[in-house]
């Protein structure tokens, strides 16, 4: 089986860890096949707004393999009729931090050259991005009077915006409308912190409500930029949470390729039990495989919090597996 072979707008390439590298050097290799394929761009697990200036909000293990993409991208356009475009898909969010929606809207403000005093009702950025408005409901500004009249600001914000397209350079207003819907979904992922409730409730809600941003992004990325996208992020966003939402939009124009990982160096995990599902496809790889065939077998427990592996709620999503050795 060949990556060239889907025939997804959306591809969806998962992995089952950050912190193995051997995933994004995969990924690389991949999207530079598929570019001569019809794809023109690609999206990463990585905060929408940064990326529009080439930066990641997060990388682990994969920082240096994001940067030899970005230099192949550079390398490339400088040649292609078609260039290539690298996209964020991600809410501009950490584990349990959060940052102040003020930045994203006040240059949303600029462009539009309004008068408005964003800083005033947003206050100091700390109470917004320290974790304690993430884990304590009390603490978050998230559902104050302040927090509402800035999502009142924010929507208009995003209204005069859609009013401006026809009159206004298309870079600068598609650069300003991503800044305006992360300063609103930064608002709305601050006021579902500000809910009350037990911990792993308030944090499935948090969790949930990422995957909705995510799925957003990817639905805006795919409808307004020409020729298929490569999508590349963890197994837990691209085969259940936001990639349960765009399958459920786009069906068979999304398909998801779950990463599957047999031993690594990097994690200090051992070779997976033989009937396990890893177990299984490790037999026959020598560095790695693509394969659509699903192997039976059992979740493996070896592995610590870095590391998810596979299940058969996983795979059943799956339009094929690709296993690292």
């Amino acid at each position: 089986m060949d990556i060239t072979d889907f025939t997804a707008e959306l591809l969806a390439f998962g992995e089952p860890t950050h912190f193995e590298p051997a995933f994004a050097r995969l990924r690389n290799d991949f999207f530079a096949q598929l570019a001569a394929h019809g794809f023109r761009s690609i999206a990463l697990e990585t905060d929408r707004v940064a990326a529009l200036d080439g930066g990641f909000s997060h990388g682990f293990g994969e920082l240096d393999a994001n940067r030899q993409l970005l230099a192949w991208i550079r390398e490339y356009n400088e040649t292609a009729d078609e260039p290539l475009t690298f996209h964020g898909f991600d809410a501009p969010t950490e584990m349990y931090s959060a940052p102040s929606p003020r930045t994203y809207l006040e240059h949303v403000r600029d462009y539009l050259g309004l008068d408005v005093d964003i800083a005033a009702l947003a206050g100091d950025d700390e109470r917004w991005s320290r974790s304690e408005a993430i884990l304590d409901p009390a603490a978050s500004p998230g559902a104050s009077p302040e927090a509402r009249e800035l999502r009142v600001i924010a929507d208009d914000l995003l209204m005069s915006l859609d009013a401006r397209v026809e009159t206004t350079a298309h870079a600068g207003w598609d650069r300003a409308r991503i800044h305006a819907n992360a300063g609103l979904d930064l608002l709305r992922y601050h006021a579902a912190s500000a809910r009350p409730g037990d911990r792993d409730t308030r944090i499935a809600r948090l969790a949930s409500a990422r995957a909705v941003i995510m799925a957003r992004n990817l639905l805006d990325i795919h409808g307004s930029r020409p020729g298929r996208t490569l999508v590349f992020a963890h197994n837990a966003h691209l085969g259940s949470g936001a990639g349960a939402i765009v399958a459920s939009r786009l069906g068979d124009r999304y398909a998801f390729i779950a990463g599957s990982l047999g031993h690594s160096d990097a994690l200090g995990l051992g070779e997976p039990a033989a009937d396990t599902y890893e177990g299984r496809l490790q037999r026959d790889t020598g560095t790695w495989k693509l394969t659509a065939e699903i192997p039976a077998g059992r979740t493996r427990d070896d592995a610590d919090y870095r590391y998810v592996p596979l299940t058969r709620e996983l795979l059943e999503n799956a339009g094929a597996i690709l296993h690292v050795a």
